[in-house]
C-alpha cells in the first residue's frame, strides 16, 4: 500500500490545504492528514475541531484519513509506517524551509519527502492571514470551506 502523511497546523484548513491534500491524495493508496499537536502555541480552533474541519473538507475524498501527532513527524512516520511526507509549496519562500526539513527528515528515518505545488488561485492563502482577515470582519467565504467560514463567523459574531 503506498501511504504518506499531509502534516500540518491546519488552523484552520484553508482551501490551500484542501486543493495540496485531494491532488496528493490521487497519488497514494492512503493519504493521512496530521494535525500537530503543540501544547506551546494556543490556536484558533482546539486539535478535535481543527480535525472535525478537516473531516469536513475532504469529506469527499474517500481515501484521506485525519489524525493527530505530538512530537517529532518522523516518529509518527516510523509508528504508522508512513516512508512519504507531502508538503504543500506556495512559494521560493516556503522551499528554502521546506528543503531543510526535508533533508533531517530524511537523516533522521530515511522518509522522503514530495512537494506539491499550490493551484495558482490559492496560492496566497495562509491560516494566519485568514484569520487576520476574519478578525477584522473581513469575508474569507472563497478561500476557506463552508464549515471552516461558518466557525469563523460564529467565532466573530460570539455564537460559537
Amino acid at each position: 500500500m503506498r501511504r504518506a502523511v499531509c502534516p500540518g497546523s491546519f488552523d484552520p484548513v484553508t482551501n490551500g490545504h484542501v486543493d495540496v491534500i485531494t491532488r496528493a491524495a490521487a497519488l497514494y493508496d492512503e493519504l493521512v492528514v496530521a494535525v500537530l499537536v503543540n501544547p506551546g502555541k494556543a490556536g484558533l480552533f482546539t486539535v478535535d475541531e481543527r480535525m472535525a474541519l478537516l473531516r469536513d473538507a475532504i469529506a469527499e475524498v474517500p481515501n484521506v484519513r485525519v489524525d493527530s501527532f505530538s512530537g517529532l513527524l518522523v516518529d509518527y512516520c516510523r509508528d504508522h509506517d508512513v516512508p512519504v511526507i507531502v508538503k504543500g509549496l506556495r512559494a521560493v519562500s516556503d522551499f528554502e524551509y521546506e528543503l531543510q526539513m526535508a533533508q533531517m527528515n530524511r537523516e533522521l528515518a530515511a522518509v522522503e519527502t514530495l512537494f506539491v505545488p499550490t493551484a495558482p488561485q490559492v496560492g496566497h492563502l495562509s491560516s494566519s492571514l485568514v484569520k487576520q482577515i476574519a478578525q477584522f470582519g473581513g469575508d474569507v467565504s472563497a478561500l476557506v470551506p463552508r464549515a471552516v467560514h461558518e466557525r469563523l463567523t460564529a467565532q466573530r459574531e460570539g455564537t460559537s
